[in-house]
């Protein structure tokens, strides 16, 4: 048998909001170290959690992956985080490798999934995106715009609140990053506080 015959068949991307992998196709990351790529998939707005992050003032090692939403999920669970372990325990459509979405992860759900027609937060870093394909660029007050999927619009069963979700990404002892799912902003919130989480899982390309 050839190598091409050996080779394992390649992942048909699907089109963004598309069932897909017991969710939702919501965009490509690039792992920064290894080059390798992945799609990445929403869980649907029944699965979404909400808790505090972490311990205040405790910086945990191995959670602070731009990308690999897995990875810091479980860096977190194994310091004792109760919303990790939550997450960690999901079992949608029989996938049990659900996530806490990693900041430029997380980017990809406002960016293709955004519920309102609010301008969004041109300040900062939000929208800044190195880790995505294609690239994510600064936001601007127009760019990007509220999603074509009618599941994901303001009042759509599948849509994002119009506030603050973790991502899985942690900023510093503190705190933790998070994205403002009514303007876009990027930005980050103490680990003491509650806030909501849209499960992610991912599949290599």
């Amino acid at each position: 048998m050839s190598a091409v015959e050996k080779a394992a068949p390649a992942v048909t991307i699907p089109e963004i909001g598309q069932a897909f992998g017991g969710g939702f196709f919501s965009g490509i990351t690039r792992d920064p170290d290894t080059g390798k790529r992945y799609l990445n998939i929403t869980a649907g707005a029944a699965h979404e959690l909400e808790g505090e992050w972490g311990k205040y003032g405790e910086k945990i090692e191995g959670a602070d992956s731009f990308t690999d939403s897995r990875a810091n999920t479980e860096a977190m669970a194994a310091a004792g985080s109760e919303l990790a372990q939550q997450v960690l325990a999901l079992d949608i459509g029989g996938f049990t490798d659900w996530a806490i979405p990693a900041r430029d992860v997380q980017e990809l759900q406002y960016r293709h999934f955004k519920p309102t027609t609010e301008a969004n937060w041109q300040y900062g870093r939000s929208g800044d995106n190195p880790n995505s394909e294609p690239v994510g660029l600064l936001y601007t007050e127009d760019s990007p715009v509220q999603t074509t999927i009618e599941a994901f619009k303001a009042g759509g069963p599948e849509a994002f609140k119009p506030r603050a979700y973790w991502s899985s990404t942690q900023r510093s002892a503190l705190s933790a990053f998070t994205m403002d799912f009514d303007d876009g902003n990027q930005t980050s919130g103490g680990k003491n506080y509650e806030l909501r989480v849209r499960p992610v899982r991912r599949l290599p390309i």
